[in-house]
């Protein structure tokens, strides 16, 4: 079955790590709301990129017993499926939850974006790739996982959160190799 022929791509969203990166490895703190991404334009990149219906999971922890009930709103509005995951203090839910769906889409047709740097994930991705799926990652380039970006020559796709899908409202103040062909010299001067 080739893309765009009835194939779906799953977007599977690591937003603890996506916002630990985006706070603590670019901004020094947390993000305000302008810096924070903008989730629709991730579920619209994955669709335009690879013209396939997109459904997205969106992972939460939810093991304080709670809830952010109006970010849970705005992830339904915009079309994710929040997916609030609890469990032992000890237990990374989120990551755990994910591999759990990573490992379950293996046996299902369909392509996957993962929207994390988590080194955790490299067994089930790695066990995704293969010649009729495409298998890509949702990142800050510069702070993937060194065993996911391995993947690449197996055909793992990388695409950069900001340069490429777009996600963000603000130009965030990395410190990146630039390709020559995106260097926008005005951004220095």
């Amino acid at each position: 079955m080739q893309n765009g022929e009835g194939r779906t791509t799953y977007v599977l969203v690591d937003g603890e790590n996506i916002d630990a990166t985006l706070g603590s490895s670019i901004l020094n703190g947390r993000p305000t709301p302008e810096q924070r991404p903008r989730w629709e334009r991730i579920l619209d990149f994955a669709e335009r990129t690879w013209g396939n219906p997109v459904k997205g999971l969106f992972f939460l922890n939810a093991s304080n017993g709670t809830m952010p009930m109006s970010f849970v709103q705005a992830l339904v509005a915009i079309g994710f499926q929040p997916i609030p995951l609890a469990g032992e203090s000890y237990e990374k839910v989120v990551d755990i939850g994910i591999k759990r769906t990573l490992t379950a889409l293996a046996a299902r047709d369909g392509d996957v974006l993962l929207a994390s740097h988590d080194g955790d994930f490299i067994p089930e991705v790695e066990d995704l790739l293969g010649d009729d799926r495409r298998v890509g990652l949702l990142a800050f380039r510069e702070f993937t996982n060194a065993g996911l970006a391995q993947l690449l020559d197996r055909g793992l796709e990388i695409f950069d959160l900001e340069s490429d899908v777009k996600a963000f409202n603000v130009q965030l103040p990395r410190l990146r190799i630039i390709p020559l062909d995106e260097f926008d010299p005005l951004r220095y001067l």
